[in-house]
């Protein structure tokens, strides 16, 4: 195991009243990385996060911390044995204690000196030296969520774990401080590992997003790969907005659609004639009245600056289109598009047209 890995999770399988939770499920973390797992609620996510706290036994699999195997099946080294630092959903800030006594309270029996300077340490990294003398209902939400972070940052831990850690807040805040944090976080090189169920949220902060579904990891990845080389159609929708159409693969490797004849870079080496489903973004089609190629408008959702249509193809393929507002249609007008699509990201369905 390399000396840069401080999380390594192999294999592990849990399961509540005999339903599997977590399956079979790998990924590693480096030193001064963030990861993110990714996924609806009731994926499982949560679960890995406790499991690596040390609130839970693996039914199988094993759990490694700088090198050191801390869970496995029969073994659990105890959660304050572990130095992994964590922030809850509701922050559990204590009310009855001030911001700087909430964030000392994990230092308990260090030296008085240090112990003052690891806290004015942490509040100064995340901006609230200022509020030391405040209670917890004396500072907005967001400032609570900061203090969550300073008292788990405050041991220096090995790993920091956050629980959906943005989700009570509003979503400017949230987008606010999720860039925030991921400043404060590299800044001290904290390895970090957060869960959300928010896309926005993981591409913000994270370094490598782990797609969850049905307890299993689809995708460990940056988000860029997520978006623009997902595995399989399953990750294809899920991630962003996009729509899977029928294509075929030609000798030329470009892709024969209901939008023309595609070319790009493909993803995927792909034997000619062979039918795919290929994915088209918003990103990828072009409002343009002159086009030959016409849609119609089915469904369209007002975003201020953009208009995102969903739009019927002649081929009985839908595909969507992020418009500039000022281009205003209705459902069931038809409108002129043209492709723009740079990556063809292509899935074969195992079916070939005979030539």
């Amino acid at each position: 195991m390399s000396n840069n890995i401080i999380l390594e999770l192999k294999q592990i399988t849990q399961a509540y009243d005999q339903q599997l939770v977590v399956k079979d499920l790998s990924l590693t973390l480096q030193n001064g990385e963030i990861g993110c797992l990714l996924g609806a609620s009731g994926c499982g996510k949560t679960t890995v996060l406790r499991t690596i706290a040390g609130f839970e036994q693996l039914l199988e699999g094993e759990i490694f911390l700088n090198g050191k195997c801390v869970s496995r099946s029969g073994y659990l080294l105890p959660p304050a044995k572990r130095k992994i630092g964590m922030v809850f959903q509701d922050y559990a800030l204590f009310p009855h204690l001030t911001i700087f006594d909430n964030v000392a309270f994990g230092l308990k029996g260090m030296e008085k000196a240090l112990l003052i300077r690891r806290v004015n340490e942490a509040l100064e990294l995340v901006g609230l030296h200022s509020e030391h003398a405040k209670y917890p209902h004396e500072i907005s939400g967001g400032q609570q969520q900061r203090v969550a972070l300073a008292r788990a940052l405050a041991p220096k831990p090995h790993l920091l774990l956050m629980d959906e850690p943005f989700s009570n807040l509003d979503v400017t805040l949230r987008e606010r401080l999720s860039m925030e944090v991921r400043d404060i976080l590299k800044e001290y090189g904290t390895t970090a590992l957060f869960v959300t169920h928010n896309q926005n949220e993981a591409f913000a902060v994270a370094d490598r997003i782990g797609v969850m579904y049905n307890g299993e990891i689809l995708q460990w990845d940056s988000a860029h790969n997520l978006y623009h080389r997902p595995v399989s159609p399953r990750i294809a929708e899920f991630v962003g907005e996009g729509s899977l159409i029928k294509g075929v693969v030609n000798d030329n490797n470009q892709v024969e659609t209901g939008l023309g004849l595609l070319d790009g870079v493909m993803t995927a080496t792909t034997p000619t004639e062979t039918v795919v489903q290929l994915l088209i973004r918003p990103e990828d089609i072009i409002h343009d009245d002159n086009s030959p190629v016409k849609a119609e408008v089915i469904r369209r959702s007002f975003r201020g600056a953009n208009i995102l249509y969903t739009l019927l193809l002649g081929s009985g393929d839908k595909v969507q289109a992020l418009v500039p507002s000022h281009c205003d249609h209705q459902p069931g007008e038809k409108i002129g598009i043209h492709p723009d699509v740079r990556h063809l990201v292509i899935f074969p369905v195992g079916v070939q047209r005979r030539k």
